[in-house]
């Protein structure tokens, strides 16, 4: 069991990981390039909780329980001693993370676990520089870690199915849903987050729309089903014989860029055309039908208040207290 942990890297991202890591009830060393950095940032990252506890997002007393969890070290060699658990969140360059990560596996203990919060790079490249790799895996939280609740662990080939674990588990009790996947570079997030931004780009490129409308259409379309649905869950309401039509046309116009992807055309030619037929990517029954779409209808109407503007006022206001349907089951999941 994880019950002792190090930061190192105190930056914003290590800050917010080691808020999530002193709320969950766990110890937490800080360490940076400096014992002054650290120390410094120890102060700040207290005071966001406070203040974000003021705002009505974190609990009442997260100022004072990250407070009193939180620590700051004068190295990365005291920090990371005799602990459980090391994250390690420095800048994204490689020989730095190499670095870094081979002071911290040669100075913690030999079954202390190792976690870097790389966000593109291979696991397997970073775990060459670590002594006793098989404790090593990819832990990777999203911007701002205390509030996006999906985080990705990666181990590489030769990591401990138990570290996994017990990351896993330590991540629920902070209240996060770990996600372990396959370790390719840019992971699942930034592939998708990335494939996306491509296409927006491109659309710019042809003078289809500004950044600004294309930020609009994104956030009040299909991006307004995703605190909800995955693409999957989406295609499969959808109906995958219609995506496979609309790949079709799009195939026709950009054939460069949109080509059917052959897991849906062999479904649809297996007649798995998703929710109405009872088989998709994901099995959900026709008799459960009725109940995923008043889960869609009610889930798309709070969410649809939630981000309504003010009277008087223009902008959407968007919070994440106390709006129950996103920690709702989802209907379609088996």
């Amino acid at each position: 069991m994880i019950t002792t942990a190090a930061v190192v890297g105190s930056g914003y991202m290590g800050g917010g990981i080691a808020q999530v890591l002193a709320l969950a009830g766990r110890d937490v060393v800080l360490a940076d390039a400096t014992a002054e950095l650290a120390a410094t940032n120890r102060e700040r990252i207290i005071a966001e909780a406070g203040e974000h506890a003021a705002r009505g997002i974190l609990p009442p007393d997260a100022g004072e329980r990250v407070g009193d969890r939180l620590t700051a070290a004068a190295s990365i060699e005291e920090a990371v001693a005799d602990v459980d658990l090391i994250e390690e969140a420095v800048p994204e360059i490689l020989e730095l993370k190499h670095q870094t990560l081979q002071r911290i596996s040669a100075a913690c203990r030999a079954d202390a676990l190792i976690g870097s919060n790389t966000s593109t790079i291979s696991i397997a490249v970073l775990a060459e520089a670590v002594h006793g790799p098989e404790r090593f895996l990819g832990v990777h939280f999203s911007n701002p870690a205390p509030f996006i609740p999906g985080v990705e662990v990666i181990p590489h080939e030769g990591t401990r199915a138990e570290a996994v674990t017990a990351v896993v588990d330590l991540l629920a009790e902070g209240g996060k849903v770990g996600v372990p996947i396959a370790d390719v570079t840019g992971f699942v997030l930034n592939r998708l987050q990335y494939a996306l931004f491509s296409e927006a780009a491109r659309l710019v490129d042809e003078g289809v729309a500004t950044p600004e409308a294309i930020d609009l259409i994104a956030r009040t379309t299909f991006g307004f089903r995703l605190p909800f649905f995955g693409p999957f869950a989406i295609a499969d309401i959808a109906g995958l014989d219609v995506y496979e039509f609309c790949y079709r046309s799009l195939h026709g116009a950009y054939p460069d860029r949109f080509t059917a992807p052959g897991i849906l055309t062999e479904r649809v030619e297996r007649g798995e055309n998703g929710v109405k037929s009872g088989r998709g990517f994901l099995a959900t029954p026709p008799e459960r039908a009725p109940a995923l779409a008043a889960y869609r209808d009610q889930a798309y109407a709070a969410l649809s208040e939630l981000a309504a503007p003010p009277r008087g006022r223009t902008g959407g206001l968007l919070t994440a207290a106390g709006f129950p349907a996103m920690r709702g089951e989802l209907p379609i999941i088996p």
